[in-house]
């Protein structure tokens, strides 16, 4: 016979397998209302983000500008006449005292009477004079280029050894490189000086009544070392006095001139740095404000809109081999240093942010943002100093977009 099961009957083990099978129900529901819910939550923002730091900050003006020969010269008939065809083209290269730019065949019957003799005596003591001042202003640019020269040769020892700041030896540089300008200027206008007494002299000769062949030919020749620029004059005609023939000046000594907004002109000031892109070379063209014309002028722009704007002469520094397809009238465009400040808080513009008067940004801090309210100096457009609100090292949203609130989780793109 089979064993009888002596299991004693237990009235609860329904309810506990109901209880049992509710459990699972309710640990299956929990479960799948997580799925839902993590199914449901906003996932992270993918954003670019970039750092506070600490540097140098240089705040410059951009605007175009146009190359020019710094020292120009207008050759023109000193007496009426018949003028022969001049065969020089532009770019023709002249030396001064030696290339002949044109010969005019004066007019018969010019003997001066005495008021013009008068007035053709004092325009020859007004360029001796000119000479006189010319050849002193010569003596004393050269004079302060060998104190420039010397005070940059000591300025340099002294930098080497780290006695004084790289500021000091920057002016200290640019003052010799005007000295050297001034001291090319001041021999370019004691050739011009001279050529004019020669001018001068010639038409006083010709005009005297003691003159072996009053109508003797006229030969121009160059008052300066360089090229010719323009002709006014090509062919042969006749000519008045004064008549402009044609143009000359050294291509090499350039300087650039650059309108700007009257209130950036006020701020910049001589020897300040400027950076010449776009004129058809690889690299950079360095330059320096020579000074900022006192008078400003009314333009109006693109827009239709009238504008205060003023000139900005800069003097070349960059070496004539890396510029040597650079003339007159060229077409750059320029970066003016208008303000520097070292060692600054600089955040990058792009990720501030205007809210009325006050200016925020987001901070990235355990992958949620935070919106902070900055105060903020100088920016150059690329780069925003910061004076109080932001620490260096500190991570921020760049260009943030409508859903980036604060408290928003974000994932930073590499």
């Amino acid at each position: 016979m089979a064993e009888a099961d002596n299991t004693p009957f237990d009235p609860t083990m329904g309810d506990q397998h109901q209880r049992r099978r509710k459990w699972w129900r309710y640990v299956a529901g929990t479960v799948l209302v997580a799925l839902i819910v993590a199914g449901m939550w906003p996932s992270a923002i993918p954003v670019e983000t970039d750092l506070v730091r600490r540097g140098d900050l240089v705040v410059t003006v951009n605007e175009e500008g146009m190359t020019q020969v710094r020292h120009r010269y207008v050759v023109s008939a000193p007496a009426a006449g018949q003028l022969r065809r001049v065969d020089l083209k532009p770019g023709a290269t002249v030396i001064a005292g030696e290339t002949v730019l044109a010969v005019l065949e004066p007019a018969g019957g010019d003997i001066l009477d005495r008021r013009s003799r008068a007035q053709a005596e004092a325009r020859v003591r007004a360029a001796e004079s000119q000479v006189a001042q010319a050849e002193a202003q010569r003596e004393r640019a050269a004079a302060a280029l060998d104190l420039a020269r010397a005070e940059a040769k000591r300025q340099g020892a002294l930098a080497n050894q780290n006695l004084i700041s790289q500021q000091q030896l920057d002016v200290t540089l640019n003052q010799e490189r005007t000295a050297a300008q001034d001291d090319r200027a001041s021999a370019f206008a004691l050739q011009i000086a001279q050529h004019e007494l020669e001018q001068a002299q010639a038409v006083l000769d010709r005009g005297s009544s003691s003159a072996a062949d009053p109508r003797a030919l006229i030969t121009l020749t160059s008052p300066v070392n360089g090229r010719v620029l323009r002709v006014m004059q090509e062919s042969s005609r006749v000519v008045t006095s004064g008549m402009p023939i044609l143009e000359v000046g050294d291509s090499t000594d350039l300087e650039v001139r650059v309108e700007v907004l009257s209130r950036d002109g006020v701020a910049i000031e001589s020897g300040a740095r400027m950076w010449l892109e776009q004129w058809g070379g690889d690299d950079e063209l360095e330059a320096r404000v020579r000074w900022v014309e006192p008078a400003a002028f009314t333009k109006v722009s693109a827009l239709g809109v009238e504008e205060q704007r003023v000139n900005v002469l800069g003097d070349l520094v960059s070496p004539v081999e890396e510029r040597t397809a650079l003339g007159d009238g060229f077409r750059v465009e320029a970066r003016i240093e208008k303000a520097r400040l070292e060692d600054v808080v600089i955040a990058p513009a792009g990720a501030l942010f205007q809210n009325g008067e006050a200016w925020s940004t987001f901070v990235v801090a355990g992958g949620v943002v935070e919106r902070r309210p900055v105060e903020v100096g100088l920016t150059n457009g690329l780069e925003t100093q910061i004076t109080s609100g932001l620490e260096t090292g500190e991570e921020l949203v760049l260009y943030p977009g409508d859903r980036i609130i604060d408290g928003a989780r974000v994932a930073p793109l590499d």
